[in-house]
């Protein structure tokens, strides 16, 4: 024998080295029916086998590509797998490696709209830090829809409902085929040139991924991102996510979803509002009640201290009026007894008195004779008395 024997694992690993190096098997699309699936708890990988009419491949995904499916999956569910072919040395036997998987019909798409996915999220288009509040209470809601369609209807009879004093603004677009991706792009950019609506709702119903293809595009995605006004993401479809709902600002299950979210309920409102009122009338009638007993606890407390005060002020007086009253007593003694010393001094000096004593004045020539030298035989003199006066005549001088 002249060719060389192989052990069975040179054997495996040569086959896969064949299959390996075939650049048609690294990225296939390999559609069937799902059949003996399990999952392995521990380490999340799961197994199974794509069968059709014809033939059976086994099938594995590894826990991070696992990890990202949407859906479950169970015998019986038709698929479409993308992923590469290869072979478990160890059993012997090539299997496919799944990477991506979809229910079968969706699998171009699928894959594009991950792809496209992974690319706009890099670019930071989905980050939650890039979302805006949606307002409270907008004056005006714009709608980017079909105007022909029943969402549009829906919305507008909702926000009536809820919220009559919003003015609705439609901006008409296609929202499906090959149109509709630039014609909603279109709508959203002349609604904030013309900077008239709070809020937007772009959006349409429900149909297939298909008929909902148009909010998956790069253009209307790039244009609900780029919007000034806060963007609610209203695409029917209750499970899965549009593209644009997750660039929106909010995002909305249905457009009847997105139009109560867009305006308050003015019927809660008026319910809420009647509650603040009657708080506040109860509020201000216990600040009323508080305010009317310390005014009356103040004016008590005012009164008493000025009767206090004035009846303080009484006594301070009468104390003043004692001690000035017995000041001026003892001052008027003083100069009582003064005025009484100098009157009986000035009595004692007055000539007047002397001469009521038996005293005389002499006069000579209207000059006081105080010396019996001043005065000589003959001379004629004046005796001013106590009564009277006399005149006299020097008879002697006795010396």
């Amino acid at each position: 024998m002249d060719r060389p024997v192989l052990s069975v694992s040179q054997l495996n690993r040569y086959i896969a080295a064949l299959i390996g190096g075939d650049p048609r098997l690294a990225g296939v699309f390999v559609k069937g029916e799902i059949s003996n699936f399990s999952g392995h708890y521990a380490s999340g990988h799961l197994y199974f086998s794509l069968k059709d009419e014809g033939g059976v491949i086994k099938a594995v995904m590894f826990r991070g590509s696992a990890s990202k499916l949407r859906f479950e999956l169970y015998d019986g569910l038709r698929v479409t797998a993308f992923g590469k072919v290869g072979v478990y040395e160890k059993g012997g036997q090539y299997q496919l490696y799944v990477e991506e998987i979809v229910p079968e019909g969706d699998g171009a798409l699928w894959v594009a709209y991950e792809k496209l996915k992974a690319k706009l999220d890099e670019e930071g288009l989905f980050d939650e830090e890039h979302k805006r509040p949606v307002p409270r209470y907008p004056k005006t809601v714009g709608v980017v829809t079909s105007p022909t369609g029943a969402a549009v209807q829906d919305v507008i009879n909702i926000l009536g409902r809820r919220f009559p004093l919003a003015e609705v603004l439609v901006y008409p677009a296609t929202v499906q085929g090959t149109s509709a991706s630039p014609e909603i792009a279109a709508a959203i950019k002349k609604a904030c040139l013309e900077k008239k609506a709070d809020v937007l709702i772009v959006g349409r119903g429900g149909g297939s991924i298909e008929d909902l293809w148009a909010f998956n595009e790069e253009e209307t995605v790039r244009a609900v991102y780029n919007s000034e006004i806060p963007v609610i993401s209203a695409v029917g479809h209750e499970t899965d996510f549009t593209l644009c709902d997750f660039a929106a600002d909010l995002r909305a299950p249905t457009p009847s979803a997105a139009a109560e979210l867009a305006v308050p309920d003015a019927a809660e409102l008026k319910v809420a509002l009647d509650k603040a009122k009657r708080r506040a009338a109860t509020a201000l009638s216990r600040v009323a009640s508080a305010k009317k007993e310390k005014t009356a606890r103040l004016s008590e407390n005012l009164q008493r201290a000025i009767v206090k005060l004035i009846g303080d002020r009484a006594a301070e007086t009468d104390g003043l009026s004692s001690r000035l009253y017995l000041g001026a007593k003892n001052i008027l003694s003083e100069k009582t007894a003064a005025v009484s010393l100098l009157s009986a001094k000035l009595f004692a000096l007055d000539p007047r008195a002397v001469l009521k004593r038996g005293y005389g004045a002499v006069f000579k020539d209207g000059k006081t004779v105080s010396s019996a030298s001043d005065l000589k035989k003959g001379d004629g003199v004046r005796i001013v008395l106590s009564e009277g006066e006399a005149e006299a005549e020097i008879t002697d001088v006795i010396l």
